[in-house]
């Protein structure tokens, strides 16, 4: 794995092909997106969507595609914009902000230890597969670390509790932290349909009502689905083969919550109540 470490019985692989400036006019256009754990060769991803219906939302169904799409209002397509303009942006190690915001990751998530180099073997300490965590950003884009920032930062025990697998009864072969971290934004990227020039899904184009009341919805959304996922993942008594499983069960389970009819904004999902500040 070219000077990475981690397991030996398999690697957490998450690919996001970014391209700068993507040409969002046909709503059929997506960039390739997956996240894999991929063991002794065998890959497995998530495909499911659910729908149900939406007061307010016009829904239209293009020609040849059997996915419908469904019309935004001003606000939404300005936030859905500024959103895809974040999945937008690379990791670089270059940028001065960019290694900012991995100086402070690690000071949240171990203030009492100093960092000696961005470049450290200290960093596996947080679950990333190597030495430099540029390598795993790199398909996954600024984003990812943003959103653990977010976490770190919003709920910090819940953040910590997670890091240091402090609750349940855990696994003798646990996930890796960080690169699990990365792989949640991959899924809900897929999940919400993110990367179309309109949502083609009920999920999506509701994850787009609650984006227009609450622009930091997306990282609130990672937060929840983090902690859920290792709730998840103690309630399957998992271990660090059952990764992909764990997360197909995560993404049902929110999929439901995001289509009840009683939920209107992110904080009323029932996971959230699992988040501690």
């Amino acid at each position: 794995m070219d000077d990475r470490g981690g397991h030996d019985s398999g690697a957490f692989v998450a690919v996001r092909r970014i391209s700068q400036g993507l040409d969002r006019s046909n709503t059929c256009h997506t960039t390739e997106l997956t996240f894999f754990l991929v063991i002794d060769d065998a890959v497995a991803g998530s495909t499911a969507w659910l729908g149900r219906s939406l007061s307010c939302v016009c829904v239209q169904r293009k020609e040849g595609d059997s996915r419908p799409s469904f019309d935004l209002t001003p606000t939404e397509e300005d936030c859905l914009q500024r959103l895809q303009n974040r999945l937008d942006i690379a990791y670089d190690g270059s940028i001065p902000e960019h290694q900012e915001a991995l100086k402070a990751l690690w000071k949240a998530a171990f203030p009492e230890e100093e960092l000696s180099d961005l470049i450290s073997e200290q960093w596996k300490e947080m679950g990333w597969q190597g030495k430099d965590p540029s390598t795993d950003f790199r398909g996954g884009g600024f984003i990812s670390l943003e959103n653990l920032l977010y976490f770190a930062r919003n709920f910090q025990k819940s953040f910590q509790d997670l890091l240091r697998k402090q609750e349940g009864d855990r696994a003798m072969w646990e996930y890796p932290f960080a690169v699990a971290g990365v792989n949640i934004t991959f899924m809900l990227i897929q999940m919400l349909d993110l990367e179309a020039v309109k949502p083609r899904t009920f999920v999506g184009a509701t994850f787009l009502k609650f984006l227009s009341e609450n622009e930091s919805a997306f990282d609130l959304l990672y937060c929840i689905t983090f902690k859920l996922m290792d709730h998840q993942w103690l309630a399957m008594h998992a271990s660090y083969m059952d990764f992909n499983a764990v997360m197909k069960s995560t993404r049902r389970q929110l999929e439901r919550e995001l289509l009840q009819d009683n939920v209107r904004r992110i904080e009323e999902l029932p996971s959230f109540t699992l988040l501690t500040r």
